[in-house]
């Protein structure tokens, strides 16, 4: 049986913290998760239009193998400027890899689509993205909010407020498994218009309402529900979507398998979102493992942790839109309103 860590969330994983910042007015925020000491790393796409900063250096055959800070943001390409600010801060704290006597902190990026929501994105010559990013690391701690917060705060799925979302899982192993997820998909985390998640089989309690799946299930569960459907975000065939994620442990992991742990996170997305990592979706994970349990896992243990990835980013997709709370000109409703 899978357990939650003690707050439900991916600092459960020893030596992570978590910062948010946010804009109201032009609904759009940015995460960093702060790693305490230098963690393994690896990434994984399988959307087709993703924005990315830095994540060609976290391929298994590429030198760098530790990273100091993940960002995800809001802002489309301009958001990728959040990752300047997040270097910032990381070098006034004097971290990063020593390279010639500087300190060059390891950031990388990957931004969603959340231009087109009802905020107001008339930011002058530059966008506020750096200083948020900047403000974040400032914000990190341990405990943070979900819903609508940080990389959240202007996401939208179909039909819904879309969110800031996390969850934990303790395997019987010792190891911790979290996850965080920015959730602004072109797809639908409810079955048709139900309140109910497709990610409801792993559910844990009653985190996300609890309500498993409807009996019967509803006539449009078949149906392809996609945002930019809707005439309040765009015409069909307008794109700009995505969700973004990160996978992490304390678990010791080479980079190879951090790379294998961000695939199978994927697996989340497929389990809380349909349809997924589509051409109009940037769709990302992160895989962090920070080794702080000392554990190196043995091959059936390493089977249990795969599978617990994708469990737990299913469960953290759909608490974030479970969390979201209405906002001044919002295009759609909250999930607690339906």
């Amino acid at each position: 049986m899978f357990r939650t860590g003690p707050r439900n969330l991916i600092t459960d994983v020893a030596g992570l913290r978590v910062g948010n910042t946010a804009n109201s007015k032009l609904k759009s925020g940015v995460t960093v998760v702060m790693c305490d000491e230098p963690a393994v790393a690896g990434f994984q796409v399988l959307g087709g239009a993703p924005g990315t900063r830095e994540t060609d250096l976290l391929e298994p055959q590429n030198s760098i193998v530790t990273i100091h800070a993940v960002v995800l943001s809001g802002g489309s390409a301009f958001g990728l400027d959040a990752a300047s600010g997040v270097q910032a801060a990381l070098r006034e704290k004097n971290i990063g890899v020593e390279v010639g006597g500087f300190r060059v902190p390891i950031v990388p990026a990957a931004i969603l689509f959340d231009l087109r929501n009802g905020g107001d994105k008339d930011w002058g010559r530059y966008p506020p993205y750096r200083d948020l990013g900047y403000e974040a690391v400032q914000a990190a701690t341990v405990d943070f909010e979900i819903g609508t917060a940080g990389a959240g705060t202007g996401a939208l799925s179909s039909g819904l407020k879309g969110g800031l979302g996390s969850a934990s899982t303790v395997l019987d192993s010792g190891v911790t498994i979290g996850a965080l997820a920015a959730v602004n998909p072109t797809g639908s985390v409810t079955v048709g218009r139900s309140r109910h998640f497709w990610a409801a089989p792993f559910e844990i309690g009653d985190e996300f309402g609890g309500l498993g799946y409807p009996e019967p299930m509803p006539d449009d569960a078949r149906k392809i529900l996609l945002k930019y459907r809707d005439r309040r975000v765009g015409r069909h065939g307008e794109a700009g979507s995505t969700t973004i994620a990160v996978i992490a442990t304390d678990a010791v992991l080479t980079k190879a398998a951090a790379k294998r742990l961000a695939i199978s996170a994927h697996d989340g997305f497929a389990r809380a979102i349909w349809p997924t990592h589509t051409p109009a979706d940037g769709d990302l994970v992160f895989a962090l493992a920070t080794g702080t349990s000392g554990i190196e896992l043995g091959a059936d243990a390493a089977i249990d942790l795969f599978a617990a990835a994708g469990a737990t980013m299913a469960r953290a997709i759909s608490r974030g839109v479970y969390a979201a709370i209405p906002a001044n000109g919002d295009l759609f409703p909250v999930w607690s309103s339906r």
